[in-house]
């Protein structure tokens, strides 16, 4: 029988998204400036106010409060109206030094015997059903609300539009786990009072629909643009006109959109959140490097679908386990179990061969905090810092390192594909 399978995705200007970004911002000053340095950054906004606390073990002193501002204006928060500008919002700083308990399991004489950060486990997951591996649902979700913030900012066409947004697609597959058709989008945004309640709406329907949808399709290739017809059920602003937003209509905390910041519901979560954690916490970098290792899993030929979870204790350098399912779509003579084992041989998974095969030493995770910190494409970017107490710094960096397929022949070599 058929099913529906949804997922959402939030933008940018979403309270929540502005928390976590501040965060990853922070934790990317701190890299450029001292790459050594242990980050756990958190992020409060509300009606004028941000609130930043955490624990922090760096050689580098940081002006906190301009870089929240710099980052509250650049996702577009500007204006007096919206209730919340990088310009006139209290900034409060709580960030304290990190525990000595806490860093004593972390810290090793040999950085190859590097501790994990914590306990806990860590997904990784990966499918064909799109390009890039993503579940497709997440993907199309993200890409409605990337496009809705391009709109945004040309300021032509969707001239009305403010930062805060949700976006939420439902797709039908078939008993084979094929994607059908695309059955609801919904699409709730933020904008300005510019006409009467049910005018207002008509016009933002209207846009969203024959604007904003489009140019999705755009973006999309041609087998997924066929999911799209005219029998899509469209909910846009289904509570109605969505004037008051941003951190003044709800207030926001970094990493409360993991599912957001992942895959979208497929899959599973350790429950561990990304943003403003360097990458001795496990929680971040053993989940970037499980993606890493379902991606060039599936696309190697291995499986079809596949999750992997990879688990640690608190200072100790070994995994205590790396686990492979398969979902029935292997595609080689090997019981998940097998499969694992080969991953494991493959894939180094301790605490500090994650960082340098990623670099996750490096100032790379603002770029992560929006739109999800998976699927997106690897790239070489140069990135400036400026500080008060440091100066300025140039660096050029690689993002997205974990969805470099860099491992495929080695991978087809392995398992005999």
């Amino acid at each position: 029988m058929a099913y529906l399978f949804t997922s959402e995705s939030v933008s940018e200007g979403h309270p929540d998204k502005i928390a976590d970004q501040i965060s990853d911002a922070l934790l990317d000053n701190f890299l450029a400036f001292d790459p050594d340095s242990k980050v756990a950054c958190e992020t409060l906004v509300t009606t004028g106010q941000v609130v930043l606390a955490g624990e922090v073990k760096s050689h580098t002193y940081l002006d906190v409060q301009n870089i929240a501002r710099e980052v509250i204006n650049t996702i577009g928060y500007t204006k007096g109206e919206y209730q919340f500008s990088g310009d006139s919002c209290g900034v409060i700083s709580l960030i304290h030094e990190q525990s000595q308990d806490i860093n004593q399991g972390v810290d090793r004489e040999s950085k190859e015997e590097q501790g994990a950060g914590d306990q806990g486990m860590m997904f990784g997951y990966a499918t064909k059903e799109t390009e890039n591996f993503m579940p497709l649902a997440l993907d199309i979700s993200h890409k409605i609300l990337q496009v809705l913030a391009d709109l945004r900012r040309e300021g032509t066409q969707m001239d009305y539009l403010r930062p805060d947004a949700k976006a939420q697609v439902t797709i039908e597959y078939s008993d084979a786990n094929v994607p059908q058709r695309i059955d609801t989008i919904v699409v709730s945004t933020q904008h300005d009072e510019f006409d009467v309640d049910a005018a207002m709406l008509s016009k933002i329907k209207e846009d969203i629909v024959n604007i904003l949808i489009p140019r999705v399709k755009k973006l999309l290739p041609a087998s997924i643009q066929s999911l799209f017809n005219d029998d899509i059920k469209y909910h846009i602003n289904p509570t109605g006109k969505f004037v008051i937003g941003g951190p003044h209509g709800d207030t926001g905390l970094t990493g409360r959109k993991i599912i957001v910041d992942t895959y979208g519901g497929k899959g599973a979560h350790g429950g561990g959140a990304f943003s403003g954690k360097d990458p001795s916490k496990v929680d971040r970098s053993a989940a970037y490097a499980a993606r890493h290792v379902a991606k060039n899993l599936v696309a190697a030929g291995v499986a079809d679908e596949i999750l992997v979870q990879v688990s640690y204790a608190i200072g100790v350098v070994e995994p205590t386990s790396i686990f492979v399912d398969t979902y029935g779509t292997a595609n080689v003579d090997l019981s998940d179990g097998e499969i694992a084992q080969k991953a494991a041989s493959l894939f180094d998974m301790r605490p500090f061969a994650i960082e340098e095969r990623l670099k996750l030493r490096n100032p790379i995770y603002l770029e992560t905090a929006a739109y999800g910190h998976m699927g997106k494409q690897p790239q070489t970017v140069s990135k400036v810092f400026e500080s008060p107490y440091n100066g300025k710094i140039e660096k050029e960096v690689e993002l997205f390192t974990w969805e470099k397929l860099d491992k495929v022949e080695e991978v087809k070599k392995a398992f005999n594909l």
